[in-house]
């Protein structure tokens, strides 16, 4: 599918695309238990990989403009099948996971999903007596995970994504024994584990979580009965990045507080010049663009706004530095890679590091842009096309992943978009 942007004036409001996280982990925690009802899911070819595996182990999924689960009350079955993840890293990791409490399991996914590493989840899950591998043994999909994971204690490389973590958490309440799960290097991305823990002390599981070690006690059961989807930063993280650099006034509505570590969207809107109003009561966030800045920004807890603010900076005037952001070579592309490659064709000046990017603000023109079979990649190229024009931009079905409705919803605000 090809997208096709022109220069666009936006206005109007939005109501927010629902967490992808957030319905990930309510999919599964809610089907670990005895079950419930998940109320504004995200509906996306990643969070119905998440539906699809749980099914496989056992629960029974009602979808309509609800989620309706019957879980497994604690004990997952053995998949009668492959699992296919699709292109969902998420489903991967935390069904790797969960698949170590039953028999065994195959998950595989897409080229991309192949192409990822997950060898300190193996190794952790090895550590706590399941048996866990890559069928090519590179640390990659294929993966068979057999069972079932007794506990004991694990050490985790926090490096490249806390997805790892995340799946431990959710999966040790039913080890046989106490689990313990400590941290060597920095734990990249924490604000997802922290939400991964909060709703998992929702379900009414207790974890003992310090700054580099976890604590999860054996023989816990998973009620989580009723869930309320909030709405999704990373995502809405565009239409607010749009409105920043077309000088246009948007509201995203629905964008109600959270765990949510990219939330820190709003601190560097305002940093970088854009004026942000939030009704966190009633969840109304509003921006409007204006004269950008170039600024410094520390990606290691929010790896998802990278392609987001590197676009922003295209446009800023000065220099706008990405530290820390190694790990989002790791995604279902290398976006480090993938969004400097882009941007240099549209003359954005743009330097990548080992760890992240240096762009200096100037004037984008249009050109024809590779989307990498990446949503955020693909999302973010319509962003610098709304200002540079005359932009054509492959793979624009990738939006799928996790935001159906991005095209539609934007067009809606004023974009100059057509799909073909």
């Amino acid at each position: 599918m090809i997208a096709r942007v022109q220069r666009s004036r936006l206005s109007g409001a939005l109501y927010a695309s629902p967490s992808k996280s957030y319905t990930h982990r309510a999919v599964l925690i809610t089907s670990l238990g005895p079950g419930g009802s998940i109320k504004r899911p995200l509906l996306s070819a990643d969070t119905r990989a998440t539906i699809t595996a749980s099914q496989a182990f056992g629960a029974e999924i009602d979808v309509d403009h609800e989620v309706r689960i019957s879980g497994v009350a604690d004990r997952p079955k053995t998949p009668e099948d492959v699992i296919n993840v699709l292109n969902s890293g998420t489903t991967l990791r935390f069904c790797s996971a969960v698949a170590a409490l039953t028999e065994g399991a195959v998950l595989t996914g897409d080229a991309s999903i192949r192409s990822r590493p997950n060898e300190p989840l193996l190794s952790c899950l090895s550590d706590l007596g399941a048996q866990a591998f890559s069928i090519r043994n590179n640390g990659k999909a294929p993966l068979v995970v057999r069972g079932k994971m007794k506990g004991g204690t694990a050490h985790l490389n926090g490096s490249v994504s806390s997805q790892f973590l995340s799946a431990l958490l959710i999966a040790s309440p039913l080890s046989e024994q106490d689990t313990r799960i400590v941290i060597d290097g920095e734990l990249k991305s924490r604000p997802y584990a922290e939400m991964t823990m909060d709703m998992l002390a929702e379900a009414g599981i207790r974890i003992e979580a310090g700054t580099r070690e976890f604590i999860v006690p054996a023989g816990q059961s998973f009620h989580l009965k009723g869930y309320t989807i909030p709405g999704d930063f990373s995502s809405s993280s565009y239409p607010m990045a749009a409105a920043a650099v077309t000088g246009s006034e948007v509201t995203v509505r629905g964008m109600l507080p959270s765990r949510q570590g990219d939330s820190a969207i709003i601190d560097i809107l305002r940093r970088m010049g854009a004026e942000v109003s939030w009704d966190r009561e009633n969840g109304d966030l509003r921006v409007k663009g204006g004269e950008l800045k170039g600024v410094d920004v520390d990606a290691g807890r929010t790896p998802d706004l990278v392609p987001t603010i590197a676009v922003m900076g295209a446009m800023a005037q000065g220099k706008t530095t990405i530290f820390n952001a190694e790990h989002v070579r790791h995604k279902e592309t290398d976006r480090l890679h993938a969004i400097a490659l882009e941007l240099s064709k549209m003359g954005a000046d743009i330097r990548e590091r080992p760890d992240g990017l240096e762009i200096t603000g100037g004037n984008l023109h249009g050109a024809k842009v590779h989307g990498h079979h990446d949503h955020r990649i693909v999302m973010a190229l319509a962003v610098a096309g709304m200002v540079a024009g005359d932009t054509e931009i492959d793979t624009a079905e990738s939006v799928d992943v996790s935001y159906p409705g991005f095209f539609p919803e934007m067009k809606g605000l004023g974009a100059e978009v057509e799909i073909s």
